[in-house]
């Protein structure tokens, strides 16, 4: 099956989950209040596309790839983006709803995550190096065997990293959020 070239074109108020979306690459689109929710996005090409105010939620995105993509005010939820295509994988959340979905083993080098809510994201043996966080929820994120080195998590609330099962070197916490670091020895701090 041939997949078709879509470039430069902005999709405006599309409800794909009743349209379908056609298999292709899609190059330096723009959607705009887009549903993506629970269709079978797999081994479609996304490359220097913006997603603003779109729904993905439950979307399948076995071999999807997503290269240098700006999600803004979207619902993510349930992604599994370990699934994608791990070739030049490169994204950035603003305002984003990410809850539940999984970037297990990812390379995340340097990913922007901004004002959005990562409620029990997994980043479980991830590369987080020198990623931000900025004013993000981060409440029940699983951080397991994952590279923080560098990352930035000073105006982030609510996450609980162990320092002895992660890579924090050069990591930057703020004192407010330094409890999130202690959680596992159970203490209080006032």
């Amino acid at each position: 099956m041939i997949k078709k070239y879509i470039e430069d074109k902005t999709f405006k108020s599309i409800d794909f989950s009743k349209e379908g979306m056609q298999n292709g690459e899609y190059e330096n689109c723009v959607f705009i209040n887009c549903t993506l929710s629970n269709i079978d996005l797999s081994q479609i090409n996304f490359i220097d596309c913006e997603f603003n105010n779109c729904d993905f939620s439950m979307s399948k995105t076995v071999k999807t790839a997503f290269r240098n993509i700006s999600f803004k005010n979207s619902k993510l939820l349930g992604l599994h983006f370990e699934n994608c295509n791990p070739f030049l994988f490169s994204v950035c959340f603003e305002g984003c709803q990410l809850n539940f979905s999984s970037f297990y083993k990812l390379q995340l080098k340097e990913t922007k995550f901004i004002d959005s809510m990562l409620l029990e994201v997994d980043f479980t043996e991830a590369n987080l190096f020198n990623a931000s966080f900025n004013n993000c929820d981060l409440r029940g994120a699983i951080f397991e065997n994952t590279n923080l080195k560098k990352a930035n998590f000073q105006s982030s609330y609510n996450y609980s990293i162990d320092p002895e099962n992660n890579i924090i070197k050069k990591a930057k916490f703020s004192i407010i959020g330094i409890q999130g670091l202690l959680d596992k020895y159970d203490i209080e701090i006032n």
